[in-house]
Formats: C-alpha cells, structure tokens, sequence
C-alpha cells in the first residue's frame, strides 16, 4: 500500500491564513473570536516554553564546542558568528534603503496593536513561565560554557547528557506540539487583522519584503564563495554547482542537520579534505545562520518601519549580535530559529507575544527552507577556507565517508 504523502508545514501556514481571512472576513464575531481565543491560549503555552527553548538549544549548542580542536574550532567558530554578524548588517542596510519605498508614513501604525481595534479573547489562563529569558540566557551560558570546559578535561559527560536529552525534549515539543499548531495560532491571528480590517495592509507589504529577502539569500551564498574561491584558489562557479544538491535538500527537509550527510558531500566534491569537512560542516549546521539572520532582521526592521518604532542599527545591532549567540542549535528544527528570537523581540520594542510575535513567526516559517539553504550553502564556504587554513590536501575520497564515520561511531 503506497504511503500518503504528509503536508508540509508551509502549505499548512499558506492554509492557516487564508482560512483565518475568510473566517475574520465572513463568520460572525463569535466564532472569530473563539478562534481567537485559541491562538491567545496556544501564545501564553508558547511564551512559557520560550525559556525552555533557550535552554535546550543555548546550552547544548554551546557545551558541543568541546569536540572539536584547539584552533581549528575557535577559527571555524569565529568565522561562521563573523559570517552571521555580516549578513544582518547587510540585511538591515538594504531593508533600510529599500523597505522606505514601500513602507510610508500613510501606513505606518497599520493596527498591529493587539489594542487597535482586534477581538479580545474570551478567557485567559494564568500560565507564566518557571523562569525569565533573561534569567534563562545566563543559566545557559553559565552551564553551556561550564560543560564545555569540563568535556575538555574529560569530565562532565554526565551534565552533558542531560543537558542533550533536555534538547531532545524541546525539540519533541517544537516537533509535536507547537509547530503542529502553528497553523491555528496562525489563523486566529489572522482572523483577528482582518477583523480589525488591517490585513490587507499588511499582506501588501510583506509580498515586498519576500522580494528582498529571497534575492538577498542567493546573493550572499555567491559572495561567500566568492570570497572562499579567491582565498582557497578554487572556481567559486565550481563550487556552487556542486552545492546544489545540498541546498536543495535543505529546501525540503527545512534542517540543517538534516542536510549534514549531503552537505559533506558537497564539500567533498569541492575539495575539502576528510578531516576538514567532517569537522566544519557538522558544526556550522550549529552556528552559521546567515540565512536566518537575513530574513529575521528584514523581517524586523520591516515590522519597526510599520509600527514607525526606532529601526537604526544602534536599535538592530545588539539584537543581531545576541541572535548569532541565542540561534546556537536551533536551526537544526523546522521554526527553531524563529522560535529562539522570539524572547528578544523587546529588545527592539517588538512584544515577543500577541498579534507581532504571530506575525513574525508566519513570515518567518513560510520562507524557512529558503533561510536553511542559505545557512548549509555558507558551511561550505567555510569548510573551504578553514581547509586552506589548516593547509589540509584536497584529495577526494569515496561519497560514503562520513556516512561510514557515523556507523563507525
């Protein structure tokens, strides 16, 4: 019997919105804000994992620094954070000189207060999370970096072991719970914009926004092998080519870590040799997200300009800064990237919950293969270069050796 293929998240989200128009639109007030309801119960469930998913993710990303090795790790560690610093700065000077164009005063305040004008849900539930974000950033560099040290003294195997199962389990939770309810989340909020009578306005804008984004991913990935060709002495084009494969799986699987046993081969075909690309690539899945960066800061700054709320780059640095740090670990889920920025929305005036946070997460997850592409297709320009760096050979070798590595493990 052949096997029903499942929807994929972005088509469920496309659904979502268009059920949560025409329900905003054309069903009576009471069934509008029902759905409303809903979405403000599933927010105040998503706002007390928010800590949890920090972590998970913070912690384990940054206690796995300790497999690798001395200077090769803290260079590959310090370009790819470079890379991910780059490419938001650049997505906010482009977004700061393009979004005015179609971000005007007229629009501005387009009704994304939950007060202006949208249905109030009709109960509540006290749920408040165990911990604060900021407090749960600080546990998780203090154990992250504790364990880290430990692991390299051949101690606290123990700490890290629970500190990955609790990653397993946030993840279960994204997987089963909040990302399968994504949907509704969505449409409630939706419903609610057109029952203000501000989707329109909104939806007209951010067609714009996609416009940017996606041609500013593909731009960054040809400039970062660019510039790994011209350091490494290899054909950029080359490279490119053979990275397809890599950026199309990651389109479909939504993963970096997903991708990893392709991108290795990616890298294998251009040239990097074993020891290198088995190293670099695993651990950029981790802590390389230009692709991320780009979309999430575009889609910030867009929100700012509408809300006409402070956008300069005093405003979008230190938050670009603290998601290169906060992401560790969370692209390697479908929404984890989203997810993860959500508790330091404020720091830019954006409420991480309601009717902005909603609207981030929609944007954000319906180019979310896009943004993962981006982010494998840079681990193998770093792969390159750290190569060069390492003065390793460039002999190829069989397509089978890093999934030979994992048996063998």
């Amino acid at each position: 019997m052949e096997k029903k293929k499942k929807l994929g998240l972005v088509p469920k989200l496309i659904i979502g919105i268009i059920v949560g128009i025409i329900i905003g639109k054309f069903a009576p007030v009471p069934v509008t804000q029902v759905l409303v309801t809903l979405a403000t119960l599933f927010s105040a469930f998503l706002k007390f994992v928010i800590p949890f998913i920090i972590i998970g993710f913070v912690t384990a990303g940054i206690a796995d620094l300790a497999t690798g090795a001395g200077k090769l790790l803290g260079y590959t560690t310090a370009i790819a954070y470079g890379s991910t610093l780059v490419a938001g700065s650049i997505a906010f000077i482009v977004a700061s000189a393009i979004f005015p164009s179609f971000i005007d005063a007229s629009i501005q305040h387009a009704g994304l207060d939950p007060e202006a004008g949208v249905l109030k849900p009709i109960f509540t539930i006290p749920l408040e999370p165990m911990v604060d974000v900021t407090a749960a950033i600080v546990f998780s560099f203090v154990m992250g970096m504790g364990i880290s040290s430990l692991r390299g003294r051949g101690k606290g195997q123990a700490l890290y072991d629970v500190f990955n199962g609790f990653q397993d389990i946030v993840t279960k939770t994204l997987q089963t719970v909040i990302i399968p309810l994504l949907p509704f989340y969505i449409a409630g909020t939706f419903a609610n914009l057109t029952h203000a009578g501000t989707v329109v306005q909104i939806m007209s804008i951010f067609w714009k926004v996609y416009c940017v984004v996606i041609p500013l991913h593909l731009i960054y990935i040809c400039c970062q092998f660019i510039i790994a060709g011209t350091i490494t002495g290899k054909n950029p084009v080359k490279m490119i080519k053979n990275q397809i494969p890599a950026y199309l799986t990651a389109v479909g699987t939504q993963s970096s870590a997903a991708t990893i046993p392709v991108n290795v081969e990616s890298a294998r075909k251009n040239g990097v040799s074993k020891q290198i690309r088995e190293f670099v690539v695993p651990l950029c899945a981790t802590i390389h997200l230009s692709g991320s960066m780009i979309s999430l800061t575009c889609f910030t700054t867009a929100v700012l300009m509408m809300q006409n709320m402070p956008h300069g780059f005093a405003v979008i640095f230190p938050f670009i800064a603290m998601l290169g740090i906060a992401m560790v670990a969370a692209p390697g889920a479908p929404g984890g990237a989203v997810m993860s920025a959500l508790p330091f929305l404020p720091m830019v005036g954006i409420p991480s919950d309601g009717a902005l946070g909603s609207l981030m997460i929609a944007l954000y997850i319906t180019q979310d293969s896009l943004g993962t592409a981006c982010n494998v297709s840079g681990d193998n320009a770093i792969a390159a270069v750290i190569d060069k760096i390492n003065g390793s050979g460039t002999k190829e070798v069989g397509p089978r050796d890093f999934e030979d590595t994992i048996e063998k493990a």
